[in-house]
């Protein structure tokens, strides 16, 4: 149990990671709004990456606790 408590800690950082993410998209799009297009894909793959170290994460806590 304790293992996986451990093991889910980086979600902490993932959360915060996501946040800054949308912040300097958002503020990359109120800086030049014309450049929407190109930011906003770059962002989103900023986003995916984030999200799938917080679903290794939680896989291995997983693994922990039902292995």
């Amino acid at each position: 149990m304790i293992g996986a408590g451990i093991a889910v800690i980086a979600l902490a950082g993932v959360g915060a990671g996501i946040g800054n993410i949308f912040a300097s998209l958002i503020g990359a799009i109120g800086r030049n709004p014309a450049a929407r297009g190109q930011v906003f894909g770059l962002g989103m793959l900023g986003f995916a990456l984030t999200e799938a170290v917080a679903l290794f994460a939680l896989l291995i806590s997983f693994l922990i606790l039902f292995t």
